[in-house]
């Protein structure tokens, strides 16, 4: 099988490593030419809990690999969500009618790859790993989380059973006839992830207080609300629990306290303590995610008549961030609970 890695940043980089140093046949491609030039030079580290490594890799720039021409067999995009309609129509005169793309991004990318490449030559993924982009070269790798794959029509197909086999060499991989519903668990928590970069503290750190948690769960179950309009079951994973929040009238705070104390613990072991929403906004300075999480939110909540006022009033805080006109406080924290 021969593997395209589009973006190889904080996820890209370290699935590809480990596939890399497993002698399966990788390409990297990435827009950073620095990054590109040091695994060309000096290959590609990987920082990990347990290990630290470096492993050759073969790497391009996205302009080399289209001068390449070289047609594609299975690509993993592992770019920003931002940046994803872009990277596809650069590579899409090198697809052909059997390549197949996976998305390993945040968001619902696979919604907007569909449109470009056709929707038979999507796989859905479900990724929850804690990695960060650290400089040239080199990514640090702070959490092993899950890796879900599937069809994006729920099927079992050889391609699925094929494209799993090469993800084990990176960890424990699981094929799902029902990725939608862990991309919208997910979707569910990352509402509180992007919540905690309003603060300068590990995640950790922001769910941990009791005087905290309902807003947080407010706004985790508004998500889990719009999945059930589009009659979408979401999934747990990694002592995360949607069916605790939602629906609303049935909470029972001594359970969803033992299972936030659970996930809190879980987050205490990873080297990485802080989201990339965070390091966007505070090292890099830079445009995040964030739009590609809440607004699919907000904007099918408007269509089903889904109170999504929190959401909106977590996109207008970040925003805020992002442009310079706000710092990050927990007082942005006390905003997000009296949104109106």
């Amino acid at each position: 099988m021969k593997i395209t890695i589009i973006g190889a940043g904080a996820i890209g980089g370290v699935v590809g490593a480990y596939m890399a140093r497993a002698n399966e046949e990788v390409t990297f491609v990435d827009v950073n030419v620095d990054h590109v030039r040091v695994m060309k030079q000096s290959g590609l580290r990987i920082m990990a809990q347990d290990e630290d490594f470096t492993v050759p890799v073969r790497a391009m720039t996205m302009e080399e690999f289209q001068g390449e021409n070289d047609t594609l067999d299975v690509v993993f995009l592992a770019v920003k969500a931002q940046h994803t309609e872009l990277a596809i129509k650069q590579i899409y005169n090198q697809l052909q009618a059997d390549s197949v793309i996976v998305s390993l991004q945040n968001g619902l990318c696979e919604n907007i790859i569909s449109p470009v490449v056709g929707r038979e030559r999507v796989i859905g993924s479900f990724v929850n790993i804690f990695a960060d982009y650290i400089e040239p070269g080199c990514i640090e790798y702070g959490g092993v989380g899950s890796l879900y794959i599937g069809e994006l029509d729920g099927s079992s197909t050889d391609r699925l059973a094929a494209i799993k086999h090469v993800l084990t060499k990176w960890g424990e991989v699981r094929t799902t006839d029902h990725i939608w519903g862990y991309l919208w668990g997910k979707m569910s928590y990352a509402s509180i992830l992007i919540a905690s970069a309003l603060v300068d503290e590990k995640i950790a750190d922001v769910i941990e207080p009791y005087e905290h948690r309902e807003v947080l769960i407010e706004l985790a179950s508004e998500a889990l609300a719009v999945a059930a309009a589009l009659k979408i079951t979401p999934m747990g994973f990694d002592d995360w629990e949607p069916a605790l929040l939602y629906p609303k009238e049935d909470w029972n705070w001594l359970k969803i306290n033992e299972q936030l104390d659970e996930h809190i613990s879980r987050l205490r072991t990873y080297k990485k303590v802080k989201t990339g929403f965070w390091r966007d906004l505070k090292i890099r300075k830079c445009k995040t995610e964030v739009p590609y999480y809440l607004k699919p939110i907000i904007e099918i909540g408007e269509k089903y008549g889904v109170d999504t006022t929190r959401t909106q009033k977590l996109l207008v805080l970040i925003s805020e961030i992002e442009n310079g006109t706000r710092e990050m406080s927990w007082d942005n924290i006390a905003e997000l609970k009296f949104p109106r």
